[in-house]
C-alpha cells in the first residue's frame, strides 16, 4: 500500500510539473522561431511545429520513458550500490517496473484528456462571459431592454487564436504518441482515446458554434509536417514496445525458463530463478546491521543474475544474464523486422490511390485531351477559313 501511495503520489506531482512546463515551453517555442525570421508563414508554422513538438515530447514522454527503460537498471549489488551525487539510485518495486509504468501512463493520460477538455471549454466560456459584461458595461448595446441581435451575439464571440487548428493538431499527435509509443505497457490506452476523441468532436463542436466567431478558410495541400511527425513517432513505437516487452516485462525471462530452465515447462520455481545470494557479512561496516543484531541470518537474497559469496568472482554477473541479454536483443531484431516487413507488405497491398479512383482520372484526363484536341481542331478550321481569300 505504502508504494503505490507513493507511486501514486509522484504521478500526479509529475503531472502538475507537466502542466507548468507547457506554458513555459510554449514561450520558448514562440521566442525561437520568431529569431529565425522565417520567409514565409507555412515555413514558421512548420518550424513553431516541430520545436513544440519536441519540447512536448520531452515534457509528456521524459518520466515515462525514464521507468521504462533506466529506472532501477544500475543500481548495483547489496554492498554495492551505485550512487548519484552522493545519493543511491532508485529500485523499482517488488513486481517490477511494469506496473509503476502502467500507473505513470494511466495518471498522465486521463489526466491530460480531463484537463485538456476542462482547459477547452472553461476558458472560451471564460472570455465569452468577460467580453459580455465589459460590452454591456461600456453601454455598447443598443438594446439593453430587449434581446440582442445576431450581430450583437456575434459580436460578443471570441476569435480563434493565431495558429487556428495548431493546439488541437498537437494534442491529438501527443495522444497519437501514447497510445502507439507505450500501448505494450498500458493496454487500456486506445480504449481512453476512443472515449476522449467521441466527447472531443462534441465539445468542439460546441465550442466552435458557440463560443468563437467564424475562423476565415485557407486552402492547403496536406496537413505539413504533421505528417512526417506522425510517421516518425510510428517507427519509434515499434522499436519502443519491442524495448518494453524485452526489457521492461519479464516475458523474455519467463519464456526462457519455461524452455530451458524448467523440467515441466511450468514457472515452478520461477521466482527463485531471478534471486541471487548474499552474504551479510560483505557489508561494509557502517552497514553490517543484520549481522549484529541477529547472528543466525548468513544470507540474503535479492533480484539479479550474480554470481554467489562462495564463487571466486563473487557477486559478478553469470553466464545467465548474458543469455538473457543476448535472448532479448534476438526478440528486439526479430519483432522489429516483422512488424517492419508486415507494415510494407500493407502499405504494398493497400496503396494511396485505389484501383478503381486511378482508373476514373485516367478516364477523365482523356476525356479532357478529346476535347482539347477538338477545340484546337475547330480552331483551326476557323483560322483556316480567315486566310483564305
Amino acid at each position: 500500500m505504502v508504494s503505490l501511495t507513493t507511486s501514486v503520489t509522484a504521478a500526479l506531482l509529475n503531472r502538475v510539473c507537466i502542466m507548468t512546463f507547457n506554458l513555459i515551453y510554449r514561450r520558448i517555442a514562440t521566442f525561437l522561431t520568431e529569431l529565425e525570421i522565417h520567409r514565409t508563414q507555412s515555413d514558421y508554422e512548420n518550424s513553431l511545429t516541430l520545436k513544440m513538438y519536441m519540447l512536448k515530447f520531452v515534457n509528456y514522454y521524459s518520466s515515462v520513458f525514464y521507468i521504462a527503460f533506466f529506472k532501477g537498471r544500475f543500481v548495483g549489488h547489496p554492498g554495492h550500490y551505485n550512487s548519484l551525487f552522493g545519493y543511491r539510485q532508485e529500485e523499482c518495486g517488488t513486481g517490477g517496473c511494469l506496473f509503476e509504468l502502467s500507473l505513470q501512463l494511466a495518471i498522465i493520460v486521463a489526466g491530460k484528456q480531463f484537463i485538456n477538455a476542462v482547459v477547452e471549454m472553461g476558458v472560451p466560456w471564460l472570455l465569452r462571459v468577460y467580453k459580455k459584461w465589459s460590452v454591456h458595461k461600456k453601454g455598447q448595446c443598443a438594446h439593453e431592454n430587449h434581446a440582442p441581435t445576431q450581430w450583437e451575439s456575434d459580436y460578443n464571440l471570441i476569435n480563434q487564436e493565431e495558429l487556428g487548428l495548431f493546439s488541437e493538431y498537437l494534442e491529438m499527435v501527443l495522444q497519437f504518441g501514447f497510445v502507439t509509443i507505450f500501448v505494450v505497457a498500458f493496454p487500456l490506452a486506445p480504449l481512453f482515446a476512443l472515449i476522449n476523441n467521441i466527447t472531443e468532436i462534441r465539445l468542439d463542436a460546441r465550442k466552435f458554434i458557440t463560443f468563437l466567431r467564424r475562423p476565415v478558410a485557407e486552402r492547403v495541400k496536406n496537413i505539413g509536417i504533421w505528417y512526417r511527425i506522425l510517421n516518425s513517432v510510428g517507427k519509434i513505437s515499434v522499436i519502443t514496445n519491442a524495448l518494453i516487452i524485452a526489457f521492461t516485462s519479464s516475458f523474455i525471462e519467463e519464456t526462457f525458463y519455461k524452455v530451458f530452465i524448467s523440467p515441466d515447462g511450468s514457472l515452478n520455481g520461477f521466482l527463485n530463478f531471478t534471486l541471487s545470494d548474499f552474504n551479510i557479512s560483505d557489508f561494509p561496516g557502517d552497514l553490517n546491521i543484520l549481522s549484529e543484531t541477529d547472528t543466525s541470518v548468513e544470507y540474503c537474497k535479492y533480484q539479479d543474475y550474480r554470481e554467489p559469496p562462495t564463487a571466486s568472482n563473487k557477486y559478478e554477473y553469470k553466464t545467465l544474464y548474458w543469455q538473457l541479454a543476448t535472448a532479448r536483443l534476438v526478440f528486439v531484431s526479430i519483432f522489429v523486422c516483422l512488424v517492419f516487413i508486415m507494415t510494407t507488405l500493407i502499405c504494398w497491398l493497400i496503396p494511396d490511390i485505389p484501383k478503381s479512383v486511378k482508373l476514373q482520372i485516367r478516364h477523365e484526363n482523356h476525356i479532357v485531351n478529346d476535347v482539347i484536341i477538338e477545340e484546337e481542331l475547330k480552331r483551326a478550321k476557323y483560322l483556316g477559313r480567315r486566310e483564305t481569300p
